[in-house]
């Protein structure tokens, strides 16, 4: 795959992993696309084994979105910013600590914007409880298996296989 098509495959990939923030953006199925479309062109068995892996997981993701609890955003503070703050910790904790360092990142991120926009721990706390038990386990499942996914990818194309 030429380089040019491999920067457009990887832009698709990073909005798919930015659209799981934001709601009614399908950010799974743009990571998927992403990927399909690499191993459409590549053609490997590298690349048809992290499509098949890719699908499972992400369709391993939406059942359990399905599953969870209800999302009820009515009485949290969550909103763009507070997506912006727990989408970046989420991605410097994979970069940081790969995969599970994740968690973290994204749950620091939530506390961060709270406690800039709150002032003390006690509240930011109970806001990140409030806001975790309403959206942020089904984003973060989410956001976990696109930036798993996209960092498998970019392993591959990185090694070139």
């Amino acid at each position: 795959m030429d380089l040019p098509q491999l920067l457009l495959v990887g832009l698709v990939l990073l909005l798919g992993v930015l659209g799981v923030m934001v709601p009614g953006v399908p950010g799974t199925w743009l990571v998927w696309a992403g990927v399909l479309w690499w191993a459409l062109h590549e053609r490997s068995g590298t690349a048809w084994t992290l499509l098949v892996a890719a699908t499972a997981l992400l369709l391993v993701v939406q059942v359990v979105k399905w599953l969870l609890p209800p999302r009820r955003l009515r009485g949290t503070a969550a909103n763009g910013r507070m997506a912006v703050y727990a989408g970046t910790g989420a991605v410097l904790g994979f970069v940081l600590i790969p995969v599970i360092g994740s968690v973290p990142g994204f749950v620091g991120g939530i506390y961060l914007c709270e406690r800039r926009r709150l002032g003390t721990h006690g509240e930011a706390w109970s806001s990140v409880r409030a806001v975790m038990r309403a959206v942020g386990t089904s984003v973060l499942v989410e956001l976990v298996a696109c930036l798993c996914v996209t960092a498998a990818w970019l392993t591959a194309a990185l090694t070139g296989t």
